[in-house]
């Protein structure tokens, strides 16, 4: 089961107002596992950047100036994405605006499912705060380096968050996300040991016990028989 965590920043709230996106992040998780593949890149909004998205993200008009355009960068991320389920925290702002840029650029929109790990965390945690800094506090995710909201730390964030909704990863089962990334193999399987049983036998001080035990028993079945 391939899945992508995902995350946008935008030059506002609604592409139908001309907004735009400005930074895409990707990670990938195979069967639950981080594989250690990642997308990551800047675009160039063609369009000014307003003080309050600055804000959130920090991210200028002078800075993506000079970077492609979505368009530029469609194929790649089209790419990424394929086969893959998509993971996104309040995953209709980001696909909202990841559809809005496929349509601009003459593209097909992303056809691929999505999950919420907003709607997530509120059926699993009903009445508690279910943004990302929420979610990361309550599983203990480090969140030091989450100074502003960045498409690539917030995805890397998401994608832990995802994992302990799902039921939090198994350290022991961390060879499987290495065999993914190397391109080992498709499935990841474990050979077990079966150890031979232990006779037990007991002694004097535990059959007295046992006897004492019996002993004191009331209305045994097998004394009826």
């Amino acid at each position: 089961m391939r899945e992508v965590c995902l995350d946008t920043e935008t030059t506002g709230l609604d592409p139908a107002d001309g907004d735009r996106v400005v930074e895409v992040a990707c990670v990938e998780l195979y069967n639950l596992l981080p594989t250690g593949r990642e997308l990551h890149f800047y675009c160039n909004p063609e369009r000014d950047m307003p003080a309050e998205a600055m804000a959130v993200h920090g991210l200028s008009a002078e800075f993506l100036s000079d970077k492609p355009l979505f368009s530029d960068q469609a194929e790649k991320f089209a790419a990424f994405m394929d086969g893959a389920k998509l993971i996104a925290h309040n995953a209709d702002f980001d696909v909202r605006f990841l559809q809005a840029e496929m349509v601009r650029c003459g593209r097909p929109k992303l056809a691929c499912p999505v999950i919420d790990t907003l709607q997530l965390a509120r059926r699993k945690f009903p009445g508690s705060p279910a943004s990302l800094d929420a979610l990361c506090r309550r599983f203990g995710i480090d969140l030091s380096e989450r100074l502003k909201h960045g498409a690539l730390i917030d995805t890397r964030l998401l994608a832990k968050v995802y994992l302990e909704l799902m039921g939090g990863q198994q350290p022991d089962l961390a060879l499987a996300a290495e065999a993914v990334a190397s391109g080992a193999a498709a499935a990841v399987s474990t050979i077990r040991t079966t150890r031979p049983a232990r006779p037990h036998v007991a002694s004097d001080a535990e059959l007295a016990a046992h006897k004492a035990m019996v002993d004191g028993l009331k209305e045994a079945i097998w004394l009826k028989a």
